[in-house]
Order: structure tokens, then C-alpha cells, then sequence
């Protein structure tokens, strides 16, 4: 069953995000790969996530794919200009990858090649309009395609929005659907309380929302990521928590398959950051019940 049949079926589904490596080296990534089989619906390849320069999502989507994994490429509109996304996305379908996820991508100032200019040709917007087009066998200057690509497309969203922010999201996840949108991701979920306030306001949509959990792997993480981190809540429960344990990496899991449990009945699915602990997923899994 292909991912958007799954999605199709209301099935809660399960992905993880595994990172490409920044070289060619791909032992490590395959091995984290083969312990995951059976266990997730889907794996998730950033590209160039953060602005750093490691390996593209669309070559290891398809080194995947040809190990019988389903997989969800990314592309963003930071580093590419209209004629490149296109192209991409033209790429991914001739190789047989359906499944795409369409960021607005991070300013290259972030990352480790700073002086890189920043392109930003089309906003997400104006992406979710081109892959639209090319649906329709059509690219953005109306041009016919000899053949057209078929994807199943979801984006990102900020389910911990509140107030006036909140409504401004909902608005723009109703333009998205529009222009095609078949799931969201969601930002990283720690306070249950937000994100049950984000469902009430969009579950009319009935268009899957995927919550992502990233594994803190300290406190000073946590501290980090609750200053620098746009969108992303951690309770101070939650800190004080991993602050008293004596293992942190079991803390860790077990707050994770916490809020797997707590998440479960609010959205169809979830999505696993690791961040270098690809190894724990079968045991957060496991304490998940998943």
C-alpha cells in the first residue's frame, strides 16, 4: 500500500526523519534504514535542511526506494530558482518517487556556507503552485508536458500558533489544500494543550496532520530549542523531568512515547526526529506501542 493509500484510509501513520550524511558515505543511513523496515510507513529525507551542504534528499529517496522503503523527498524554495524546482519535481516523478514534501526552506546565513545566496525565487506558495501545474500537465508558463507527474504532497505547518497567529495559519492552510496539499507536518510538539487547540480550529479540513516529535537529548537542548526555535513550546515539566533522570537517553525515549500516546488520538500520524539517536526508535516504539 503506497503512502497516500494509507493516508487515504485513515491508518495512523508512522514516519521517521533520517538525515543524509554530509559526504557519500551511506552505511550509516542504510543500516538506520534496515532497523526501521516494518516499523514505519514512511522515511523522511530532508534536503539541506538548516542551510548545512550534505547530500540531497533526491538521490537517497531513490536509493531507498530501490530497497522497497517508502519515501518522502523534500525539496524547498531556499536554494533552487523556478526552472530547478520544476525540474526537480519532473526528476522525482521520472524516478518513480511520488511522495514530496514542499518547504519554504532556511537562509543560507544560517548554515555553514553563509556567503551562499540565498534564492528564494518562488515563496511555498508559488511551489505548491508550480507542482499544481505540472499536474495538470502544464509548467508555469503554460507550457504542455509531454507526460505528467503525480504526487502525493504535503508541507509544513505551525501548530502551535495562538491567537491572532493561529487564525492567520488556519487561513493559509486552507490556500494550501486548495492548491493541492494532501498532508501537513507539524512543528515539533511538547505542550499537548496548543496542539489540541490547533485541531479543534482545523479538524473541518479533514486533511491528515502528521506531529512531529524531536528526541531532547539534554536539558540544554530542551533550553535551546525553547529560545531559538520558532513555533516550538517545551513545558517546563517536561525539562524538569529530564533534568532529574539519571539517564537522559531513556528519559528522552520515554517522554517521546509519551506524547506518542497523548498525540495518537488527535491526528493521524507522527513523525520521529532523531537527531543522531536513530537507534533508540525501535525502543521508543516499543515503550509507544506502536
Amino acid at each position: 500500500m503506497s503512502f497516500k493509500e494509507q493516508l487515504d484510509s485513515g491508518k495512523f501513520v508512522v514516519i521517521t526523519e533520517l538525515q543524509p550524511p554530509k559526504g557519500n558515505n551511506l552505511f550509516e543511513l542504510f543500516e538506520n534504514a534496515e532497523l526501521l523496515k516494518g516499523r514505519v510507513n514512511a522515511i523522511n529525507v530532508p534536503d539541506l535542511q538548516n542551510a548545512i551542504m550534505k547530500l540531497g534528499s533526491l538521490s537517497v529517496c531513490t536509493l531507498l526506494k530501490a530497497k522497497k522503503m517508502e519515501v518522502i523527498l523534500n525539496l524547498s524554495c531556499s536554494n533552487r530558482n523556478r526552472l530547478a524546482l520544476q525540474s526537480d519535481l519532473l526528476n522525482a516523478s521520472a524516478l518513480g518517487l511520488e511522495n514530496v514534501l514542499l518547504l519554504q526552506g532556511d537562509h543560507p546565513s544560517i548554515g555553514d556556507h553563509f556567503e551562499a545566496q540565498a534564492v528564494f525565487d518562488l515563496d511555498i506558495m508559488g511551489l505548491l503552485g508550480a507542482a499544481k501545474r505540472l499536474q495538470e500537465g502544464y509548467d508555469l508558463m503554460g507550457n504542455d508536458l509531454d507526460g505528467k507527474p503525480q504526487f502525493c504532497m504535503g508541507t509544513h505547518i505551525n501548530a502551535t500558533a495562538r491567537g491572532h497567529v493561529l487564525d492567520l495559519e488556519v487561513m493559509d492552510i486552507e490556500k494550501k489544500i486548495r492548491m493541492g496539499v494532501d498532508f501537513f507536518f507539524t512543528n515539533s510538539i511538547y505542550d499537548i494543550s496548543l496542539f489540541e487547540a490547533f485541531i479543534k480550529k482545523v479538524a473541518h479540513f479533514k486533511v491528515p496532520i502528521i506531529a512531529g516529535i524531536t528526541l531532547l537529548k539534554s536539558v540544554g537542548m530542551a533550553r535551546y530549542v525553547n529560545k531559538h526555535v520558532e513555533g516550538v513550546s517545551i513545558p517546563d515539566s517536561v525539562i524538569d523531568r529530564l533534568m532529574k533522570a539519571s539517564d537522559k537517553q531513556k528519559a528522552s525515549v520515554e517522554i517521546a512515547g509519551g506524547l506518542i500516546k497523548e498525540l495518537k488520538p488527535l491526528c493521524q500520524g507522527i513523525q520521529i526526529i532523531p537527531i543522531g539517536w536513530e537507534k533508540q526508535i525501535p525502543a521508543l516504539f516499543d515503550y509507544a506501542g506502536l
